[in-house]
């Protein structure tokens, strides 16, 4: 009898596994490729809506600002109220956002409806990892989370190749309308084939709440607006300093506290800190050269937006070929060897970058530089979630995912912040060398940010994924060793 119920329930197990795996997939797609689509759209933006390029440099900073601000707010709506519930609550922010700024009549408007596609997006995206490991058992999880890093990767590294081909052939709003008829259809398939879960005895931290969503404004709104206010104006340095007694009050509070939204001691596991150390530098050195480089394709290459993401496609299409691998290598031989092979040959990847740019290369010559940086990044993306997501309880893990996905978007903004800064003190647009002077020692700061990251990966420990959920040596399998006997 109990052998039927379990040749029945694994059918099912399994059928839940793949629909979770492609609701959060196709859900992490679209906020993952708002991050960058908007980008090449801007020209036509501002034809048809007018604005200054402060107006349009918020167009795209509007959706980064909300997005990291509130998603570890986000993760902790869903342990408290439900997962499933606030990802449905996110996704349906995220599509009307998104209809709102395809409709969107005035350039004021279109920056309001990118803030609130931001609020959706930090609500629906720590709730992916989430809902996707409750619905995967352990042993299987670092393939299914190599398919949904492959998903989510390719988002993000072919977003300016999406925008610039609908702006280019159909119109600008056309990256908004994108995401309607696909949100349109994931909110039944969520919640009829998503199960419910909540993290145990959940309570809205509302202090730690209101310091870290304070602390995270802080910076991120001077990391974005740094460049172009000056870094020594009041209303930066006020920001800067003010995000940064904000955020270490909420590490002191939390430290102290009976139930935090982010407990510190999560920090103690060598596991948790080395990889969420290695995803902001990582975000830091490849958001920040990915912004570069794919301007230089198109200012100093003479590319058109379709063809620079086309030439892209060495680098974003690794995604799709390793990281799906990426994810089995890491149920085989654990998540440190890979995670570190993967950011090392990021950084391989930038230093060949560095040393090739020049007006007038050809794109033979910059080819293996791409197809290096790619492997790399196919590589971190998949064994990083399943590092993150088994460096702590079951019940920490939608903290876990938004504390993860905050810091790799201050690494994203810290990126453009600190690599533009260097491009502008060392070249500039005015001419194509002008643009390659900025742009090598911008990219030799990447490369360093990512070698730094492979370094900090090492402090991972090593071993696989226990069949508990857990990784070998993280104070989360302890915990739960110790329990085990009293379950028995």
């Amino acid at each position: 009898m109990g052998g039927a119920v379990n040749q029945n329930q694994q059918p099912a197990r399994r059928s839940g596994a793949i629909w979770a795996l492609v609701i959060t997939s196709v859900a992490g797609f679209m906020a993952a490729l708002d991050n960058l689509v908007v980008t090449t759209a801007l020209p036509s933006i501002r034809e048809d809506l007018g604005g200054g390029l402060e107006d349009l440099e918020w167009t795209v900073s509007a959706y980064t600002l909300t997005f990291a601000v509130l998603l570890m707010f986000g993760a902790a709506l869903g342990d408290r109220f439900g997962r499933r519930r606030l990802f449905i609550t996110g996704l349906t922010i995220f599509t009307g956002a998104s209809a709102a700024a395809a409709l969107a009549s005035g350039i004021d408007a279109l920056i309001a409806a990118r803030a609130v596609q931001g609020v959706g997006a930090a609500i629906m995206m720590p709730l992916t990892l989430t809902l996707l490991t409750a619905a995967v058992p352990a042993a299987r999880r670092g393939a299914m989370l190599g398919l949904f890093s492959a998903v989510t990767g390719v988002a993000v590294a072919t977003g300016p190749l999406i925008g610039g081909s609908l702006t280019e052939h159909i119109s600008w709003q056309w990256i908004f309308w994108l995401n309607v008829p696909i949100g349109l259809l994931l909110l039944p398939l969520a919640r009829l084939r998503l199960q419910e879960s909540h993290a145990p005895d959940a309570r809205l931290d509302v202090p730690g709440t209101l310091l870290v969503s304070g602390g995270l404004f802080g910076i991120v709104y001077a990391l974005v607006n740094g460049n172009a206010d000056g870094w020594t104006s009041p209303r930066i340095l006020f920001c800067l300093i003010a995000g940064a007694v904000l955020l270490v009050a909420f590490a002191r509070y939390s430290s102290v506290a009976k139930k935090p939204m982010l407990p510190m001691r999560l920090f103690r596991s060598r596991a948790f800190f080395g990889i969420n150390v290695a995803s902001l530098l990582m975000f830091l050195g490849m958001f920040g050269s990915i912004f570069l480089l794919s301007q230089f394709l198109q200012g100093v290459a003479g590319y058109s937006p379709t063809e620079a993401g086309l030439r892209m496609l060495p680098w974003t299409g690794m995604s799709l070929l390793v990281a799906p691998v990426a994810g089995l290598l890491s149920d085989r031989i654990g998540g440190r060897p890979v995670v570190t092979a993967g950011l090392a040959l990021q950084a391989l990847g930038l230093a060949l970058f560095a040393m090739v740019l020049e007006p007038g290369v050809s794109y033979t010559a910059q080819l293996p530089a791409l197809v290096i940086s790619g492997i790399g990044m196919a590589l971190y993306f998949a064994p990083a979630a399943s590092v993150v997501m088994s460096s702590v309880r079951p019940s920490e893990q939608g903290i876990a995912s938004g504390a993860n996905n905050a810091l790799r978007e201050v690494g994203g903004a810290l990126g453009i912040a600190v690599l533009g800064a260097v491009f502008a003190a060392q070249g500039g647009y005015e001419s194509p060398q002008a643009f390659s002077d900025g742009t090598v020692p911008a990219v030799w700061i990447g490369a360093g940010a990512l070698a730094a990251a492979a370094l900090v990966a090492l402090l991972i420990p090593g071993g696989r994924t226990r069949p508990d959920g857990t990784l070998s040596g993280s104070p989360a399998a302890a915990a739960e060793s110790d329990r085990t006997p009293v379950a028995v």
